[in-house]
């Protein structure tokens, strides 16, 4: 790997970079589908190649390719050359990267059980004892229960003289039943509708308890087609970690990519309402209850990494203080353009993608005193909802609707009925300011979603989010039917 890496380092340079960095990916992946107790699919597959990226002129290029041999790695440092210099002939303004140490050394996720040697049939049979579990439940019309796993081997080498080596594995599994009556169809999902996603091996499937929790969940699947329609109005709202950790993704890590702030991420999925002027006011982001953090440092998390596609270490950044807007997500290109150094965000898709600013864990740090229980007891009438099924939110990423598979009723601070086809709607930061209570470290739970989409081409990141719960004052709640 490293006779490819330098080779490519130096035709670049040779050919008139001024700096180049060489990404080796190799990427495995195995998938289990399950329906109505039946296995639909099993799949599994690999990929390997490099790609170069390079500066000329002040201008990127960059090229890939899947044949790992010395010569090819000079034809693709050649094209990435070229492609940068025809680049540079357009320019408006050169690119300019803040500096960093060199980035060398190893970093692998912690695994316990490495899911690639736990015997398929084994992993089959745990999914379908669950699938089955749940199709068991009188009511249920159908089930469909899933596995994924992914391992990546990462090499990365610069000519500043960094070299890095990563191994990077993730894991999730999800069981879902469904009801049926007439044009009435709801569904409940354990334990969370995207699937239990973290950084591990298969101990974390086992932790998950798909078996344990199958026959609860579609029960309340049964139990919603005759449950009344949530109620419309302003009302307070207590947000399960299962539905908090889309709200903090979507209104929070998303409008704090600083490349959708100067506008490269404008066409395909928005821009944001966070201008780089918010920045500098100290804007009010939410309450003083608020406090997130891009961690790719954090345990478990689906965006913890050694260094990221730039060589730039893993670290915490700080993106609300006490409610108070403080900092973005930023690659080495971007960070110079407000002051700042690079907060190591950029990741790509796979050896045949540039890297782009994307979310490592945006947590929801917890505070302390009372837990998502107590929360729930100090509330005496509301709605707690969870498990996400829609989202809707306008290219700012200001203006948000979420729908949940379900609401349960507060009355008294106890949880009781339920209501069905939830939705409630609000403008980010008037959402945010009107939180008042945020679970404590003992409610605290590492979520995430493995299909982060963003760019053109389009590429699918895997990000992490730590939440512990939440409640919300005089939240307006509306009525859908799915």
């Amino acid at each position: 790997m490293r006779d490819l890496t330098d080779r490519a380092l130096d035709t670049a340079s040779g050919l008139g970079a001024t700096y180049a960095d060489a990404r080796i990916v190799r990427r495995l992946e195995e998938s289990i589908a399950i329906k109505s107790g039946r296995v639909e699919g099993v799949a599994s597959g690999e990929t390997e190649g490099f790609g170069v990226r390079v500066l000329v002129d002040g201008a990127w290029g960059f090229a890939s390719s899947h044949r790992l041999d010395l010569d090819e790695a000079d034809r693709v440092a050649g094209l990435a050359v070229r492609i940068a210099r025809a680049s540079a002939t357009a320019l408006r303004d050169r690119v300019a990267l803040d500096g960093r140490p060199p980035a060398v050394g190893t970093f692998a996720t912690p695994v316990e059980e490495d899911p690639f040697e736990i015997p398929l049939e084994r992993k089959i049979g745990d999914l379908l004892a669950a699938d089955r579990a749940a199709g068991a439940v009188e009511g249920v019309t159908f089930t469909e229960s899933s596995y994924g796993a992914q391992r990546e081997w990462k090499t990365f080498a610069a000519t500043d003289g960094s070299f890095t080596e990563q191994l990077i594995t993730h894991i999730g599994a999800a069981v879902e039943a469904n009801a049926i009556d007439g044009d009435e169809h709801q569904h409940r999902s354990y334990p969370d509708a995207g699937g239990g996603w973290g950084a591990g091996g298969y101990e974390l499937i086992r932790r998950l308890d798909l078996l344990g929790n199958a026959e609860r969940h579609a029960e309340e699947a049964v139990a919603l087609l005759s449950a009344p329609q949530c109620p419309a109005g302003r009302t307070t709202v207590v947000l399960d970690p299962s539905q908090l950790y889309n709200q903090v993704h979507e209104s929070c890590g998303h409008p704090t990519e600083l490349d959708r702030v100067f506008g490269t991420e404008a066409s395909y999925a928005g821009t944001s309402f966070l201008t780089t002027d918010r920045l500098q006011e100290g804007f009010r982001y939410g309450s003083d209850l608020i406090t997130i953090v891009a961690d790719a440092t954090a345990p478990g998390g689906m965006g913890t990494f050694g260094w990221d596609d730039e060589g730039v270490a893993a670290q915490s950044v700080d993106l609300v203080r006490d409610g108070i807007f403080v900092g973005y997500q930023t690659s080495r290109e971007t960070a110079p353009r407000i002051g700042r150094a690079s907060g190591g965000g950029m990741r790509a898709d796979g050896w045949n993608r540039i890297p782009l600013i994307r979310m490592t864990n945006i947590n929801l740090l917890p505070v302390d005193g009372l837990s998502l229980d107590d929360i729930v007891a100090d509330t005496d009438d509301g709605l707690y909802l969870a498990t996400n099924r829609s989202w809707s939110i306008d290219d700012r990423r200001l203006n948000f609707q979420f729908a949940t598979e379900v609401a349960y009723e507060i009355k008294g601070g106890k949880r009781g009925r339920l209501f069905k086809n939830p939705t409630y709607t609000g403008i980010t930061y008037e959402f945010w300011r009107s939180c008042d209570a945020v679970g404590n470290a003992g409610s605290y739970v590492m979520l995430g979603t493995p299909n982060c989409g963003k760019g053109e081409p389009s590429q699918s990141a895997h990000v992490g989010h730590g939440v512990s719960g939440a409640r919300f004052r005089d939240v307006q709640v509306g009525v859908g039917k799915w």
